[in-house]
């Protein structure tokens, strides 16, 4: 007995005007076969757990390639095509197997391909043949297509963001495509169309209660996982949008009817689930009102994790402009700034020029006397049990209470430790300002007075009317009020 492994995957913000070609995966994750010998990350993690299981069952582990950039724009043809590939021709080579697994971020787009994950899985699909148990992992933030539930037998999404569940649903995933292997169960899958985009937070009610409601379903009657899509709203497809996800035991009809009632239960919910949004002033004002401590202020517009740069200015000129002190601000994507302070060591002071830099979606540059309290090359930051890169580091201290944290690689920030590994104390600032969504949740939820979500100018709109879409035309709430009826 034989399963195949495979990881392929990129969130695609259609309007970032930053490329992802081969560079980009190579410096987020590129192993070419041997991802499981090395330390799990976010996105390698399910391979893990996918020979580890597999093994425990004797079966014989095939493993292909592991890719996954760092959101961004739209992939180039030929990068997704040579990856696709590798993977297919190792595949063939496999033959025959008995199941595959292949975790994939679900709104990867290529020049030419609007569903990456689609056209993948129908390859592999052509390959196996129709016996064949195919299962899929999914980030939440997908587009599940019609291309996707035809060529799958089992989609799982994760259920949590941020995302501290990719491990558990790589188990479930398994657990049921082995099982189907065998022959004890047939899994049917069914979605439903919720005709909404927007952003979610699961650890925070009522999303905590259906995510919990959604897992309190499984195992029971013929239900094997459910699943939320809650769609990337910055990916310019005809399948945006969430969608429910439902895989039964050989009931087609069952899975839709769960799906459908779901689905009509979080649409009743959509006003009390939408993530709340500040403006910057917003943000500054409830800062000074809020408990002791610090008081976390996430710049959701500039998070590299949905495509952004990583390099605006925004919110740290309203900081100057308002003349607030004690305030921590990071991640900074700006190698031109890190390598100027590396080449000046720690202790010196210089006049350095800060972010604006990838188009007006950055704002402007700031420049600013800083004086280089710390660096560290080849920096890392936690995120669950994976560890994840930052690239060379640096923390400055401006003259007028703002301290910066630059760095080499983009990415958003997941973990308080991106910070501290340079000697920092959080405690000591009034003010954080994360350039991150929502990942930085689980880490800073415990040391924060207050935490706010900031709906500042930048790559990623909180309008989620307003986004320019040309590929969707059926219409979704917010854009409406009601939509009309909704669509499986």
């Amino acid at each position: 007995m034989k399963t195949f492994i495979a990881c392929l995957g990129t969130e695609t913000n259609t309007f970032s005007p930053i490329p992802t070609g081969e560079e980009t995966f190579a410096e987020t994750m590129l192993y070419h076969g041997d991802a499981t010998s090395h330390e799990p990350s976010l996105f390698s993690g399910p391979l893990h757990v996918w020979r580890r299981a597999a093994e425990l069952e004797q079966r014989k582990v095939v493993e292909s390639l592991a890719a996954f950039a760092q959101p961004a724009g739209v992939t180039i043809r030929h990068v997704y095509e040579k990856f696709r590939d590798e993977i297919l021709d190792d595949l063939r080579a496999a033959m025959p197997v008995e199941v595959v697994l292949i975790n994939m971020h679900g709104a990867m787009v290529a020049e030419g391909y609007d569903d990456c994950e689609g056209d993948l899985l129908a390859c592999i699909r052509e390959i196996v043949g129709p016996d064949v148990i195919i299962g899929a992992e999914l980030d939440l933030h997908c587009h599940i297509s019609t291309a996707m539930m035809d060529n799958a037998n089992v989609i799982v999404t994760f259920k949590e963001y941020p995302h501290i569940d990719p491990q558990e649903r790589a188990q479930e995933l398994f657990d049921i495509c082995s099982a189907a292997a065998r022959g004890s169960v047939r899994p049917r899958m069914a979605t439903f169309d919720l005709n909404m985009i927007n952003s979610y937070r699961t650890p925070m009610e009522p999303m905590k209660s259906f995510v919990a409601r959604m897992q309190s379903l499984e195992g029971h009657n013929g239900v094997l996982s459910v699943s939320m899509s809650h769609c990337f709203p910055y990916g310019d497809v005809a399948d945006v949008g969430a969608k429910m996800l439902v895989v039964t035991d050989n009931d087609t009809e069952q899975a839709q009817q769960v799906a459908q009632q779901l689905g009509q239960e979080i649409w009743d919910l959509r006003e009390a689930i939408a993530a709340p949004r500040v403006t910057i002033d917003e943000a500054l004002d409830l800062a000074t009102k809020a408990p002791p401590g610090s008081v976390v202020l996430a710049d959701v517009a500039d998070n590299a994790g949905g495509g952004a740069p990583s390099d605006s200015t925004f919110v740290l000129q309203r900081l100057i402009e308002t003349n607030t002190t004690s305030v921590l601000s990071g991640l900074y994507w700006d190698p031109v700034a890190v390598r100027f302070c590396l080449e000046a060591g720690e202790g010196s002071t210089l006049q350095l020029r800060i972010g604006g830099k990838c188009g007006p979606t950055s704002g402007t540059p700031v420049d600013l006397e800083v004086t280089v309290r710390g660096t560290l090359r080849n920096g890392t930051q936690s995120f669950g049990p994976s560890t994840n890169l930052t690239g060379d580091i640096v923390w400055v201290q401006s003259s007028n209470g703002i301290d910066l944290v630059l760095n080499a690689t983009r990415t958003q920030v997941f973990n308080p430790d991106v910070f501290t590994q340079l000697g920092i104390d959080l405690g000591t600032y009034r003010i954080i300002v994360v350039k991150s969504t929502q990942h930085f949740y689980a880490g800073f939820e415990p040391i924060a007075a207050a935490i706010y979500y900031v709906s500042g100018p930048g790559t990623l709109t909180s309008d989620y009317g307003s986004i320019p879409f040309t590929k969707r035309t059926q219409p979704y709430w917010p854009k409406v009020e009601d939509p009309g009826h909704m669509q499986s």
